[in-house]
C-alpha cells in the first residue's frame, strides 16, 4: 500500500452514501507523488503526498527549530 514518507498519509477506507442509503464501499487515496528531495547535502527520492510537498516548499532554505539539517526540495516530473 502505498504511505507519504513523511507524515504516513495512506489509502483510507469508507462508504459511499447516496441518496438512496444504499451504501457500497469506496476509497479514499491521497495524492502521493515521486519527488527528489535534498538531504544532508544528498539527493533522495521519495513519495510524499502534495500537503507535504507544500510545507517543504514553503520551508525551503530554513532550519527547524530542534536544529536538524536544511532539507530542499527539488520537484521532477
Amino acid at each position: 500500500m502505498a504511505k507519504c514518507e513523511m507524515c504516513g498519509k495512506h489509502t483510507q477506507f469508507g462508504l459511499n452514501r447516496p441518496w438512496s442509503k444504499k451504501s457500497t464501499p469506496r476509497t479514499f487515496r491521497p495524492n502521493l507523488q515521486r519527488v527528489t528531495v535534498w538531504e544532508n547535502g544528498r539527493r533522495v527520492r521519495k513519495v510524499l503526498c502534495t500537503r507535504c510537498i507544500r510545507t517543504l516548499v514553503k520551508t525551503k532554505g530554513r532550519k527547524s527549530k530542534k536544529g536538524k539539517a536544511r532539507i530542499e526540495i527539488t520537484i521532477q516530473l
